[in-house]
């Protein structure tokens, strides 16, 4: 399966943007691979072109903008499904963006989605069935076995699974991860986790980072997502039960 390179996705994002804004529409999309990278390029792209049809930054965009957006997708006819994935997809751009500190708040935030069928008409495997899946595939070659543990275990999609590399398995606070992408913001983001971890006052943390809002430093509170409590850990419990 071939990819497309973060910056080639991001070349046929119309028109100039501002280097916040690019750097924003870069980041994005490097945390994704494959065919979830190429769909939510196509998105952005889409969204873009809308925008500066109507001479609107992205980074200048309002709630009343997107909800427009939305009104005109449903307009040319696309489906409800693809206007809310679309607006989801628009909702994660500008939610990195304000994690990034490259906005102050998403305009997205509070924008309707259309109403769609979330009944899955996919077909299901029981516990029983998964766990039986599973052990047969612990008998079988390690590549097989690892990759339906990633999707079974995990949740993934197929090209987050299939994009992941054995060079990028590591530890996070004591649990195996997939490597994350090391960028200089990520420095600054480890600094203030560290901070937060290690005890320091609320207060010293948002005046070492500059945080105009304590609600910003907060952010970076990794003991409020603990990986402890990760569904990965209930869900393979779960079915080693089954597999007993």
């Amino acid at each position: 399966m071939t990819t497309t390179a973060p910056s080639a996705a991001l070349a046929t994002i119309q028109p100039a943007f501002t280097d916040a804004e690019r750097v924003a529409l870069a980041g994005f999309l490097a945390g994704y691979r494959g065919l979830t990278r190429e769909a939510y390029a196509l998105d952005l792209r889409q969204f873009a072109s809308w925008c500066h049809a109507r001479t609107v930054a992205l980074f200048a965009v309002r709630r009343a903008d997107i909800e427009g957006f939305a009104r005109d997708l449903e307009a040319m006819g696309r489906a409800r499904a693809t206007v809310t994935r679309r607006l989801s997809t628009i909702a994660g751009f500008y939610k990195y963006a304000v994690e990034e500190e490259l906005l102050d708040r998403s305009p997205a935030a509070h924008v309707r989605r259309p109403r769609v069928d979330y009944e899955s008409h996919a077909v299901a495997l029981d516990r029983s069935e998964l766990g039986a899946l599973l052990v047969a595939a612990g008998l079988g070659p390690p590549l097989e076995h690892a990759l339906i543990s990633l999707l079974a275990l995990n949740g993934l999609r197929v090209s987050e699974a299939t994009g992941a590399d054995i060079e990028q398995l590591g530890l996070e606070r004591g649990h195996r991860t997939i490597g994350k992408l090391v960028t200089p913001h990520t420095l600054r983001h480890a600094f203030i986790t560290a901070a937060l971890d290690a005890g320091v006052p609320l207060r010293d943390v948002q005046e070492a980072a500059s945080h105009a809002d304590p609600r910003t430093t907060m952010r970076y509170d990794r003991a409020r997502s603990s990986l402890h409590r990760h569904a990965t850990y209930i869900v393979a419990a779960y079915l080693a039960g089954a597999a007993r």
